[in-house]
Parts: structure tokens; sequence; C-alpha cells
């Protein structure tokens, strides 16, 4: 591959955060280059939600004009507890609604609002909506010869190639497509231009989600003149005189053979953490020192790469986080032809009708918090038991009308997913529970035990719909409770979940402008970290949908003003994050 060897920046990883930055930096007149070692770029963006949590942007104004610095301040405070910073909350309530002006302003970046209440809405400075936004739909061909290296979304969250996720206005018409005829005629013009597209071009052209995110920050980027360098993995940062001063990539084709790339004010890392480090999650999660399984969909690239460089150039990691990922629950799908799948349970849980049990039968969680606290409470509550799993339940009716996991709704068949045993089906609790693996007077008790709150609509146990959040992914037909109804008709089914993730969480110790720091505190001199290499400012805790994006952009967006010499150098902007400094739990 052509390139050449001098740059102001190098950005190693080609998600939301770096490429935010490397936007960022042109804009103020650097010559900036992004590698990506994987042949498509987008990273882990590119199989997300697109949503980012910008408390107080423009589009969030406009919704909940009553929102403020102070109601937010005390919402992350309270989320983040021991690990709140006030230089970061101060550094992201400043930068994030900037971001997204500057990058609506100036790129093809373009944002929508969402109704998303705050994953905790309740809890003090918590809002019902004005916090999350998505980025707006795509057409991808705008990325012309360059559309065949963005990276596909999650298959396991597509339909015929088709991608939805829990921000997109078409699946309340797919649920009402056999039930509504504005929403069948909605959904038969929606398949015959995606089938169009397909035999056109091979995939879905119109994008959404976080396709639609990647693709619209990668255009920008190739709009500015910045090279997006696939298939050129940086093996390690050059390091000249104590300061970092590029990075040695491999050079492809030529066996072990390196190729230096210099930067003169620095190099970015943004390599999306350390999901698919085997070593570090093995250290990290509690499920897996257990000797537990552990499922993520997040692109099998993100081995730590980054994290590895800054060590070798004098960085620490250090686990510190009580919940060192984005927890979510999930099933392997098994596609046939040795071809496997993970897909995240983003909105069965919610939906009246379904219930979430241990081996045990019991179930131990409200179902219809977010995954990260439904996974959180998985994983304490199977720490005495021999797998770190749960159950989905629900009667025939249920499963007709909202599918469960992978299994879509009536009409599309189950009998394959009942023959590859995904689907497991029992004609009483009983077989159920003899099928799954759970014991059955556990699962019939705590059947017994719901159904009768249920048939009145209430949770006396968990409390399920007591929230804005709890009812947003549920269905307001149902009444009086959008998320209860009874488990009461056979047949029964029933799917298995483990735990997987979205991201890490625990990341590089850095100051609030990304520099990374030494064990010491002290910055290593032309190194920066970004997106999920970076610690969370949250502390490893989930406050609202979007946090990982959101935060990441923002201080995306501030790292490459720092790196051109525009953020004036404060003080916020050079101390290192109070997260970052906590000790372990």
């Amino acid at each position: 591959m052509s390139m050449d060897t001098e740059y102001d920046l190098i950005v190693v990883g080609s998600g939301a955060a770096g490429l935010t930055c490397a936007i960022t930096a042109k804009s103020r007149g650097l010559n900036v280059v992004v590698l990506e070692k994987e042949p498509v770029f987008g990273g882990t963006t590119a199989l997300s939600g697109g949503v980012l949590w910008i408390p107080l942007n423009h589009h969030g104004r406009q919704q909940n004009a009553g929102d403020s610095v102070e109601a937010v301040r005390t919402y992350l405070m309270h989320e983040t507890g021991r690990f709140y910073d006030e230089a970061s909350a101060g550094a992201f309530i400043e930068y994030g609604p900037e971001m997204v002006d500057f990058m609506e302003r100036t790129t093809q970046m373009k944002f929508v609002p969402t109704l998303y209440p705050d994953y905790h809405p309740d809890a003090p400075g918590g809002v019902d909506v004005g916090r999350s936004i998505l980025a707006a739909p795509y057409d991808i061909r705008g990325l012309g010869k360059d559309m065949k290296r963005l990276k596909p979304p999650l298959k396991t969250i597509t339909f015929m190639g088709m991608m939805f996720n829990s921000s997109n206005a078409d699946l309340k018409h797919f649920f009402q497509a056999t039930k509504s005829l504005t929403s069948f005629l909605y959904v038969a013009k929606r398949l015959a231009s995606h089938l169009r597209e397909m035999a056109l071009y091979g995939r879905a052209i119109n994008v959404t989600s976080g396709n639609a995110l990647a693709a619209r920050l990668a255009q920008s980027a190739l709009d500015m003149g910045i090279p997006i360098l696939t298939s050129t993995p940086a093996s390690r940062v050059v390091v000249q005189g104590g300061r970092v001063m590029g990075v040695a990539v491999k050079d492809g084709g030529k066996g072990d053979a390196e190729r230096t790339l210099h930067a003169r004010r620095g190099v970015v890392l943004a390599c999306g953490g350390f999901p698919h480090d085997a070593q570090r999650t093995a250290q990290a999660y509690p499920h897996l020192r257990r000797g537990h399984e552990h499922l993520s969909p997040t692109p099998t690239s993100n081995t730590g790469d980054g994290i590895h460089m800054a060590e070798a150039a004098g960085a620490r990691m250090e686990i510190r986080f009580q919940e060192p990922s984005a927890w979510m629950p999930v099933t392997r799908v098994d596609f046939g032809n040795g071809e496997v799948g993970v897909f995240p349970h983003l909105l069965d849980r919610y939906k009246p009708g379904v219930i979430g049990v241990l081996s045990n039968g019991r179930r131990f969680t409200n179902e219809s918090n977010s995954y990260h606290d439904v996974g959180a409470a998985m994983v304490q509550a199977c720490q005495d038991l021999p797998e770190t799993a749960m159950w989905l339940i629900c009667d025939k009716a249920t499963l007709g009308k909202y599918g469960l996991g992978y299994v879509k709704p009536a009409p599309m068949p189950i009998g394959r997913f009942l023959r590859n045993g995904y689907l497991l089906q029992g004609r009483t609790m009983a077989e159920l529970a003899a099928r799954a693996g759970i014991d059955a007077a556990g699962l019939e008790q705590t059947v017994r035990e719901y159904n009768t709150g249920a048939v009145r609509g209430e949770d006396p146990a968990f409390s399920r719909g007591s929230t804005s959040f709890n009812r947003y992914l549920a269905d307001p037909a149902q009444r009086p409770n959008p998320c209860v109804a009874p488990v009461q008709e056979g047949p029964f089914y029933a799917i298995k979940l483990v735990m997987g993730d979205l991201g890490t969480f625990d990341g590089l110790r850095t100051s609030v402008a990304g520099e990374v720091l030494r064990p010491d505190g002290s910055a290593i001199p032309g190194l920066y970290a970004v997106g999920n290499d970076r610690a969370s400012m949250m502390g490893g805790n989930y406050p609202g949908a979007g946090i990982t994006h959101g935060p990441n952009m923002a201080f995306g967006y501030l790292t490459g003003l720092h790196i051109a010499g525009q953020t004036g150098g404060g003080a916020a902007a050079a101390a290192p994050a109070a997260a970052n400094e906590a000790v372990p739990a």
C-alpha cells in the first residue's frame, strides 16, 4: 500500500472517537492519517445502535427546555459514585454540545433526537427525555468506491440484511404488520426498497444506527482529505528522546517487515478497548474468573492493541471498575455451515409476558431495566451457580406477538430454531424446565407467583414498568402496565442467555484532554487515547442510551482541539481524571 511517512497526527482506529479526533484536528489545519487493522472501517461503532448521550445538546433542549448543567452534574455524581470527577464532568458538559454543533455545521454528520429516557430517570438529576441523540440515516452511495470498505452491521440484528435497533421507527410497523393495514403497507414498501438495494449493491444502502454514524464520520474524514488506511495494523508506537514520534505498521504481504510513520504532533490510540483480549478479560470479568462463558458481539479485532502499545511506552493498565465492561446478555446463534453469530438482547426483555430466570427457576431482577443493569445483576446472582446464564421464558401468544431473541414474531416460522436447539419448547412448565436444565419446581413456583400480580399488571417482586425507561421499549398497548402480562397459555418457550458486552469501560489513565499517563501521573509526551482505549468517565456505570459514543466523541473532539493547541491548556484539560485515580473496588 502506498502511503506517506510524515504526518502531524496519526490516529490508530477508525471508530467514532478516532474519526472525531481526526476530523477535529484536520479542521484546525493538521495533516492527519487514520490507520485501521481491519480491511473495513467503522470498528465497534458500525455495529452499534449509533446513539449518543450528550446532555444539553440543541436537539435535547428543544425536547426538554428545563434541563440544566446542575441537573446533569447531579445525575453524573449520583450515577458514577466514587468515580465522579469534576474536571471530566465539566469538560464533557462543555465540549459535548459544542462537538455536536461543530459536526453538524461543518461535516456530513447529522443527528436526530430520540425519546430515550435516562436509564435511571427517577434518580437525582435524571430526565425522561432530551439527552440522547441518534445518527440520522445515511445513503452510503455517498462513499463512492469506499462504500465496500464500510463495516457491515451485526448480522444478528438485521432482517435479510435490513437494519433495526431499539431507536428505529420501523420496528413499530414490523410488530404491527399483521394487525394494521397501515403497518402492512409500510413494511411491504420498506421490504421492496430493501430487496432492490440488495439486488443492485449486495447490501443495504440506506443505513441507520451505528452504521450510519460510522458512514457519516468516514465520509466526512474522506471529504476533508484524511486518508483511512485499512488493512494497516499498527504494531507499536515509536519513541524517540522520551517522546512518541510515530508508529510502526506491518508492511502488508512482507512477513514481519515494518514501516515507520512519523507524527510531528502525536499519536492517538483509538483501538476499541480490550473485549477480545483473552488474557485481560480473564482477569477483569468475574464470571470468566469462575470459568463461565462470555460472548462478545464486538469486532474480534478489538484485542487491546492500543493498551498494549501504551504499556510498552510506559503506561500501566489496571482494572479499577467493579463493572469493567458494558454488560449485554446475549445468545449464540447458529447460522449453519459452521457460521455462528451473537445476538444482543436489546428488546425482548422489556416486553410483557417475558420473564427471566436462573437455573434454579427463580427470577432475580427487573427484566425491563437496562441491559447493563440486568447483566450486572446476572453476574452477581450467578456467583454460586454452575454457570452465568439466564433463560427468557414466554408462552405461545407472547412468542407470536413479539418474537424472542433471534426468533422473529409470527408469521415467521420457528421450526429451524426448535431443531437446532436455539428455542426450547414444552407443553408444560415442567417439560420446558426439563429441556432447559432448569429446576422445575422453582420455575413452576416462580410463574405462579409472577402470574398472581401480572393478571392485574403488577410486579410486586421487582416493580417492572415503574420507570419511564422500563416502559419505553415495552408495549404501550398492554394495559395497565406495558411491561407486565401473565405467562399462562402453553406451549411455553425458553432461550438461554449468557453474558456478553458492548465494549470495555476500563482503560488507560489519561488527562481530561486524553494524554496517556504514566503510573506516577506524568503524561507520556505525544501519546493520547480516546474511545474505549481510555477509561470511561462513567466509572463502569451506564446512566443512559449512548454513554459510550457521547463521551467518546466529546473527548475525541477535545483531544483533537488540544493537539491542535486550541483548548487553552487550562487546568481542567491537563488534569488527570479522578476516575482513573481511584483504587480498585
